[in-house]
């Protein structure tokens, strides 16, 4: 499994999406690296990580992180997913709480609820079972960066890798999962972030604030969903001083 570490002190660890990999989180790494240790990583099957002869799902994903976590003797981090992989850290802070300082959820969910978004990753979900993950690839890397071009040139190169079998595993585990019923659960101090023009996933995060006992919701204005990429500086800030808030209380 291919992961990057970098810096030092608390540590952050970072979950992508399907076809997308860690370089989605480029500038969370560069940035966040000169005052916490940041962890990214690339699921099983996508980017630079082998595939999987398991299938893809969130408990091997948690599973991995936990692995990771141990041979890098992390013993406890914050965990930060982006859209899908916001569920991975809800799922995480559910079953290896006693690893978790927190959770970060960048336009995530904890269940998939309404037909428009069930369409958006089944149709995914249908091109990697024929194999086309490279318009898959094509289209999530334009969305993260079509305004940063050496960013989407790499981002696409990166996406393109997937393992068609392993990407139509997450998409399809994406949209049968639901932790709704337990988030009450989650104890840990969760940061909820969202893009202001996100319209589909504001219900979501009206959910999650309203169902998690330690969350503070966080609307980025101008922002869709690609928030960290394309609102890179803002994020940044806010998962700094949420962790700072979370270290001094």
């Amino acid at each position: 499994m291919y992961y990057a570490d970098c810096g030092q002190g608390t540590t952050i660890i970072f979950i992508h999406p399907p076809v997308l990999t860690s370089l989605n989180f480029l500038y969370q790494m560069n940035t966040l690296s000169q005052d916490f240790r940041t962890v990214s990583f690339d699921i099983r099957g996508h980017g630079s990580s082998e595939p999987s002869r398991e299938e893809i799902t969130y408990p091997l994903i948690v599973e991995d992180i936990r692995q990771l976590m141990n041979q890098l003797k992390i013993e406890k981090a914050f965990l930060c997913g982006y859209s899908t992989g916001g569920s991975i850290v809800l799922d995480f802070l559910l079953n290896c709480p006693e690893r978790a300082l927190g959770g970060i959820v960048i336009s995530g969910m904890s269940e998939v609820k309404d037909n428009k978004l069930k369409k958006k990753i089944a149709q995914a979900r249908f091109l990697s079972q024929i194999g086309a993950v490279g318009v898959i690839a094509l289209s999530t890397s334009w969305n993260q960066a079509k305004t940063k071009l050496p960013l989407l040139r790499t981002m696409f190169y990166d996406a393109k890798k997937a393992n068609a079998q392993n990407a139509e595993q997450y998409y399809h585990y994406s949209l049968q999962y639901n932790c709704t019923d337990l988030l009450e659960e989650i104890y840990h101090p969760v940061l909820l972030v969202y893009g202001e023009e996100d319209t589909l996933f504001h219900p979501y995060a009206k959910l999650l604030q309203e169902r998690l006992p330690k969350s503070e919701l966080v609307c980025i204005q101008k922002a869709k969903h690609q928030i960290p990429t394309n609102a890179a500086g803002k994020v940044n800030e806010l998962i700094r001083q949420f962790i700072y808030c979370c270290e001094s209380s």
